[in-house]
């Protein structure tokens, strides 16, 4: 029988990319490239529980504290902040879908006004992730969503490192950085992948995305062991029902 393979999900330019482990026991780390999110959760070939680093359940209005998770785990990261980008509503996410991008980007603004308090815009980082939220949202509202479960990688590092976050950037002025990358890979060959493992992203992904995934593969673990925790706990709802929780 083949074993359950669990996954971590992180954006890369070419898609996602997914790192998929072992359910327990020796990791036996695999890597793919995905360009559409629901290939990799097809009937028969998808992954037992996956960690994705990307908002799962969007508010239709956000209040004066931002959404729950983003307000609770923004504390644990110090320096490692900013990496925790501010989510609107859903109106604001799928407002601007089929647009060009600057009328995508007024859309998606005019939206976020009209739904937030105090009146906020969407920023440029946020909104460039909007095309795969839709793609998780859309998955999630489906009539049978997966067992997909949002996670964040420099929250996984922290929880994971006994509530130390990564000491290094792993990008400066939006380039890799060497040194807060290999802070990473020889945290993560501490927990079992091999150094080796670590330092080749397939084509289509970057060094970090590949790290990205395989911190979140062990965020799988820990969900399907029952050991992870939740930010808020308990999650969150939607308006459509779908739970609002960070996973580490």
């Amino acid at each position: 029988m083949t074993r359950p393979r669990l996954a971590g999900i992180d954006g890369c330019p070419a898609g996602w990319i997914v790192c998929l482990i072992a359910e327990e026991g020796p990791l036996d780390p695999e890597i793919r490239v995905v360009t559409r999110l629901a290939d990799l959760f097809a009937p028969g070939v998808a992954p037992a529980v996956a960690a994705i680093d990307m908002p799962i359940g969007l508010p239709d209005h956000i209040g004066p504290p931002g959404r729950g998770p983003e307000l609770l785990v923004r504390p644990m990261l110090g320096e490692r902040q900013s990496s925790v980008f501010s989510i609107p509503s859903r109106a604001a996410v799928w407002a601007g879908e089929g647009l060009d991008d600057r009328a995508g980007y007024a859309a998606a603004c005019a939206a976020a006004l009209a739904t937030s308090e105090p009146p906020k815009k969407v920023s440029k980082q946020a909104f460039a992730l909007f095309p795969k939220i839709r793609e998780v949202d859309r998955l999630m509202r489906g009539a049978a969503p997966p067992a997909l479960f949002e996670a964040h990688p420099e929250v996984a590092f922290a929880v994971l490192n006994a509530g130390r976050p990564m000491a290094l950037p792993k990008k400066v002025k939006s380039r890799p950085n060497p040194a807060g990358l290999d802070e990473r890979r020889r945290f993560l060959a501490a927990l079992g992948f091999a150094p080796s493992f670590l330092v080749d992203p397939p084509r289509g992904a970057g060094p970090d995305d590949l790290l990205d995934a395989c911190v979140l593969a062990l965020v799988a673990r820990r969900i399907a062991a029952g050991t992870a925790v939740s930010f808020p706990d308990p999650p969150l709802r939607d308006g459509r029902g779908v739970a609002i929780a960070l996973h580490a």
